[in-house]
């Protein structure tokens, strides 16, 4: 009988792997499809991907999605950690009121946040284009930036910036040369998840942005009512790019823990 369960539950999880990633793989197929056909495999060929490098909009647009992406994870990342720092050293009652108010933009759908965005930029008359998508992406990534540092100050030492100006440290090398470097994987983990969001996001993106800017994923939508097999092209590379992203988030704080475990392990054995 248990075996039975096994089996079924192996098969039940390939039917839900299968259905998240079969669309996934069929877009990548076709990618390299020598015919136009969307149905009909006819041959391999790069034609698609030499056709969308020398297709000028969407060159354009990947090189609006890729500088609007290191840009916002530049500025939350900094903004998320300093914040995330000063909540660490702030009292619980306003600890708690920050956390929760943080939450907000990740809880609450992105349309609703897109509207609100769009009647923001319309009240104050800022004119939609490069800059107020850039203020979005900002605005939403810097949540996760946040939550993302936060459990990582929590394990720390509340007394190591002390014990650092003790030593003879100044208040800002304490913060870079002993706070940061702690928490380092936090931090790293934080801005791959801002560039992962922002390198694709669609609904907000599409409400904020204006004067012929526009992102791969808005591209992709206005592109998607005709039959432009480039697009296949263009999605792979945008797969393969946040599969990229994903997995150095996974493997990048654990190798920084790996390190540092043997690290403190060598120091051990000095002091031995």
């Amino acid at each position: 009988m248990n075996k039975k369960k096994r089996i079924g539950s192996k098969i039940f999880l390939g039917i839900i792997v299968l259905f998240l990633y079969a669309p996934i793989i069929y877009t990548m197929v076709f990618s390299f499809n020598e015919g136009k056909s969307l149905t009909k495999f006819s041959g391999f060929s790069f034609k698609w991907y030499e056709k969308m490098f020398s297709n000028d909009t969407m060159m354009e647009a990947l090189f609006y999605t890729i500088i609007v992406a290191i840009l916002a994870t530049i500025i939350s990342t900094l903004v998320g950690t300093v914040t995330a720092i000063g909540l660490s050293k702030s009292r619980r009652a306003i600890k708690n009121v920050v956390e929760q108010v943080n939450q907000l933009p990740i809880m609450n759908p992105e349309i609703v946040t897109a509207i609100g965005l769009l009647m923001l930029f319309s009240f104050i008359h800022f004119e939609k284009g490069f800059f107020t998508m850039l203020l979005a992406h900002i605005m939403f990534c810097i949540p996760y930036v946040i939550l993302s540092v936060m459990p990582k100050l929590r394990t720390l030492n509340p007394n190591l910036a002390e014990a650092a100006m003790d030593l003879g440290a100044t208040p800002w090398q304490a913060l870079t040369k002993v706070i940061v470097p702690e928490c380092m994987p936090g931090i790293i983990s934080g801005a791959l998840i801002a560039f992962t969001m922002s390198f694709d996001d669609f609904v907000i993106s599409y409400f904020v942005t204006g004067n012929g800017v526009s992102n791969i994923s808005i591209l992709v939508y206005t592109e998607s009512r005709r039959i432009n097999p480039s697009i296949n092209a263009l999605s792979t590379i945008i797969v393969v790019i946040i599969t990229i992203a994903l997995l150095l988030v996974n493997i990048i704080p654990s190798l920084a823990l790996k390190k540092k475990s043997k690290v403190e392990s060598i120091k051990e054995e000095n002091i031995k």
